[in-house]
C-alpha cells in the first residue's frame, strides 16, 4: 500500500541519517520498522491488564508546565513509587517508576501526553505474563 505524509524537513533528514547509518536498504523499510516498533510499544501498554510495573520517561519545558505536572504526579501517587529528575537548560527529563493497576498507569501516560510542553513520553512495562517468561 502506498501512502504519503507530511514530515518537517529536519525530522526527515535526521531519520534518513539514522536508517542509512544502520545499513537499512530503503526509507520505506525503515518506516515500516519504525511503525512496527511504535505499534508494539503502544499496544503492550494498551493490552496490559491487572497490576504492572512500568518506567515512564518524559521530557518537558520546565517553566511552561512544571506546576501542572506536579498536580498530575500527586493525582497518581498511588502508582508512582519514585521519580528521578534532571535539568538540561530549559528542559527537564523525568523518570517515574510505577507499579499498580494497568488502567491507572495508562491514564497517567495519557495525561502526560496531553501537555503541549511535554515533548515525548516513553513507557517500558512488565506485566505478570512478561515477568514469568
Amino acid at each position: 500500500m502506498r501512502t504519503s505524509l507530511n514530515v518537517p524537513e529536519e525530522v526527515l533528514s535526521a531519520f534518513d541519517a539514522v536508517w542509512r547509518a544502520e545499513g537499512i536498504d530503503s526509507r520505506s523499510r525503515a518506516i515500516r520498522e519504525a511503525m512496527l516498533e511504535y505499534v508494539e510499544s503502544h499496544s503492550r501498554l494498551e493490552d496490559a491488564e491487572g497490576d504492572i510495573a512500568a518506567v515512564v520517561v518524559f521530557d518537558y519545558e520546565h517553566e511552561a508546565v512544571i506546576g501542572e505536572l506536579h498536580v498530575v504526579q500527586h493525582e497518581f501517587e498511588e502508582v508512582i513509587d519514585a521519580t528521578s529528575h534532571t535539568h538540561h537548560g530549559e528542559w527537564c527529563l523525568e523518570t517515574a517508576f510505577c507499579e499498580g493497576p494497568a488502567e491507572r498507569v495508562r491514564t497517567l501516560v495519557y495525561r502526560l501526553r496531553d501537555f503541549d510542553a511535554v515533548r515525548r513520553v516513553s513507557v517500558l512495562s512488565l506485566t505478570a505474563d512478561s515477568a514469568e517468561t
